[in-house]
């Protein structure tokens, strides 16, 4: 059943609503729920999340928020960067792209429903190493420390890469400074 943000966030888009209205019917075919989360139409089964659509400058992406537990034999899925652990994406570009996708996304979709229904999950995120600029920060300020050490580990990963993501040290040593004030407050990177 056709949810009416959905529809109003696809009568909004610029880049891909042709697209966006190819791909949707497929989905909801499937099985799947609409509804709008973090401003994009998510597809949900049973309550939890199966796929997100997401609009990019370049393609539309259907984004498998447990892409990386997918088999994958169409070698479809894409990683959404380095430093994603879960998350795998189907791109397109036309119309076209996804009517010949059609029945890999359906296949796909069934999949990651089973994976969800088994109860699977992505392994534990690896330890966080700190950029060393950082973790020296944390060692001489105690209170920022606890307010780092407070953070989600989504947050902290978040600022170490960031910071880590400069290559001189007087970039790192700015961008901590930064950042002091916002992880002081409890805020992760991108809250205003």
């Amino acid at each position: 059943m056709s949810n009416r943000a959905v529809d109003d966030d696809i009568d909004r888009s610029e880049r891909w609503p042709a697209e966006m209205s190819a791909l949707r019917p497929i989905l909801l075919a499937a099985g799947l729920t609409e509804e709008v989360k973090w401003r994009k139409p998510c597809y949900t089964y049973d309550g939890a999340n199966i796929t997100i659509v997401q609009e990019m400058k370049d393609f539309l992406a259907l984004m498998f928020f447990k892409g990386a537990l997918l088999a994958d034999p169409d070698g479809v899925l894409e990683d959404q960067g380095p430093n994603s652990r879960s998350a795998r994406r189907m791109c397109f570009t036309s119309v076209d792209d996804v009517e010949r996708s059609a029945d890999t996304i359906r296949a796909y979709v069934r999949e990651a429903i089973d994976v969800e229904q088994a109860g699977l999950a992505v392994g534990p995120a690896p330890d966080l190493v700190l950029v060393e600029e950082l973790g020296r920060r944390l060692d001489r300020r105690p209170d920022l420390r606890a307010a780092f050490d407070a953070l989600t580990p989504g947050r902290r990963r978040e600022y170490n890469l960031y910071i880590s993501d400069a290559k001189k040290t007087e970039t790192r040593e700015a961008r901590i400074d930064r950042c002091i004030p916002k992880i002081l407050a409890g805020k992760g990177f991108r809250d205003r």
